[in-house]
């Protein structure tokens, strides 16, 4: 059933740190933490595990995460990604001559391949943020022990991760058979999903996390669990290994960002999205700085408004298609500096203006007339977000995702999780950076993101005062949001929940032209083919819409 959320909350305060996510029952397993004395990040590698057990259809340990920490002391965003990588077996000719029927006439995947499925990083992305940016005053055990306690105990199943597990049915009854495992997920008689207010009690998932609360990275990626995983993928023809297991790995990264309206916005490099907001300020900075807009004397919302960010974000995730890719993997097989390039793409005036120019002010940029703009040949739905600060002064921005609902919908044998399929955002074009290869990270759609200004005390000293840690939740919509958030606040003033509330528009590319005009590269996101979807929210001003 649809239902028009419009929010009552006040914006709420604290001076001793702040747990937020979708699930009261998470907040209170971060709250916990943060009373027996940990910080921003041990709280939030307890809300990812409680949001495991309690919306299990949007994120687990069956996915990967990405995580942004503001270090008070140190007045420095640090950024991790916790993304995993392909088989090591898996390439393009490895899939066209042992499973062709996977590979769409657009260059994607077919909908439910098996191949989508990736190493899972968000285990090693948990424990490897709390051994570099945790207290270490709590264990990884006691961030997971009310996680264990739901899952043994049961816990109220929610509303919004009722709706979403009714909508998975099918997918789940369509790659399980009807067993044991299946039954953790679908309880009833006749297969059908948990209500809203059913007790959902998960037994062999409490096991899995107390093997990973005693055994640590290991316990998930040397043991039982993965050769489970692995087991269970080789019997539906996948080539994962225990190696590619065992050798996956983190990675702590430098965070990028753009300064507009003298606050900087910082995101995690590609192989996240987060590019993308960054690339739509600076064109928004552009065209305000060459004259040919007036941002501050736009009204919210309106029609002038509205175009504006539409179309700035249309070119950015044009530009992603080539700006987006595993970095990492470029820097081990070929020594290109990407990350380079990212930060002088980001601070490049020349670029920007002549993006820009593309804007107008009267009508709208056609896909299929835009060309890639990034300069430099070398770039050639369902998740959760959390964040917590804490005493100190410390945030944490994190996101953990499965990415469609269940992810795969492959259930992991005796282990009561889902296996995410992350994967399905690698193309299978061979001329495109975000191609299928072995050992490689996808473009991946989750961001975390936050706000800073420059250091008033010591502005000299290259530190940052935190501003905000925020993000926003639902695949290629996420930097759409982060920018429309970003603006809302510091263009237009509001308070946090304010910003939140106010109604937003996102980009989607045009679903019955998937097939027909999908470019094959990048991402499959709003800029993927010819036609560009503009959806709207329920209380945008109906004359507004119209005016667009």
């Amino acid at each position: 059933m649809d239902r028009l959320f419009r929010s009552r909350r006040s914006t709420v305060y604290s001076t001793k740190g702040i747990v937020s996510s979708t699930q009261p029952l998470a907040n209170a397993a971060g709250t916990k933490i943060l009373e027996k004395g940990g910080n921003a990040v041990d709280a939030c590698i307890a809300v990812a595990a409680a949001l495991a057990v309690t919306e299990p259809a949007s994120t687990g340990i069956g996915g990967d995460c990405f995580a942004l920490y503001y270090s008070a002391k140190e007045k420095k965003v640090f950024g991790l990604n916790g993304t995993g990588r392909s088989a090591s077996k898996m390439s393009i000719d490895w899939l066209k001559k042992n499973h062709p029927q996977h590979i769409m006439p657009n260059l994607r995947f077919k909908s439910e391949s098996v191949f989508k499925v990736t190493v899972p990083g968000a285990v090693a992305g948990w424990c490897d943020a709390l051994g570099k940016w945790g207290s270490g005053k709590v264990t990884l055990a006691d961030c997971l022990q009310p996680s264990i306690e739901l899952s043994e105990n049961g816990f109220p199943l929610s509303q919004c991760s009722a709706d979403i597990w009714q909508g998975e049915v099918e997918r789940l009854l369509q790659m399980n058979e009807k067993d044991e495992n299946l039954k953790l997920f679908l309880p009833s008689e006749d297969w059908s999903a948990p209500k809203t207010g059913d007790v959902i009690i998960n037994k062999p998932f409490a096991e899995t996390l107390k093997k990973i609360a005693k055994g640590g990275k290991d316990g998930f990626y040397s043991g039982e669990i993965a050769r489970s995983i692995v087991k269970e993928l080789n019997k539906r023809g996948h080539p994962m290994t225990t190696q590619d297991f065992s050798n996956h790995t983190s990675t702590f990264v430098e965070p990028i960002c753009y300064s507009f309206l003298d606050h900087k916005l910082w995101e995690i490099p590609p192989n996240g999205s987060g590019i993308v907001a960054l690339l739509t300020l600076g064109l928004i900075d552009s065209l305000n700085r060459n004259g040919t807009i007036e941002l501050k004397s736009m009204k919210h919302n309106s029609v002038e408004y509205l175009h504006l960010i539409i179309e700035c974000l249309k070119i950015s995730f044009r530009d992603s298609d080539q700006a987006v890719s595993d970095y990492e993997y470029f820097k081990k097989k070929f020594e290109a500096d990407f990350h380079s390039d990212a930060e002088q793409l980001l601070s490049s005036k020349k670029y920007f203006d002549s993006r820009s120019s593309l804007f107008h002010p009267d009508h709208a940029i056609t896909n299929k007339e835009m060309k890639e703009g990034v300069p430099n040949d070398m770039f050639k739905s369902d998740t959760v977000y959390f964040t917590a600060t804490d005493s100190e002064g410390n945030a944490c921005s994190f996101i953990n995702s499965v990415y469609h609902g269940f992810g795969s919908c492959i259930i992991v044998p005796e282990h009561g999780f889902a296996l995410h399929n992350r994967g399905g955002n690698f193309n299978l074009n061979p001329k495109s950076n975000n191609c299928l290869e072995g050992n490689k990270r996808p473009y991946h759609t989750i961001i975390p993101g936050m706000i800073t200004t420059e250091s008033t005390t010591n502005p000299a000293a290259d530190e940052e005062e935190l501003y905000a840690t925020y993000g926003i939740m639902g695949g290629y919509n996420q930097p759409q949001a982060h920018v429309q958030v970003y603006l809302n606040m510091i263009l237009f003033g509001m308070d946090p929940q304010e910003a939140l509330d106010a109604s937003r528009i996102s980009l989607f590319a045009h679903p019955e032209h998937k097939k027909l005009s999908d470019r094959g590269e990048g991402s499959d996101g709003p800029s993927s083919n010819d036609i560009t979807c503009v959806g709207v929210e329920d209380d945008l001003d109906p004359d507004v819409v119209e005016g667009h």
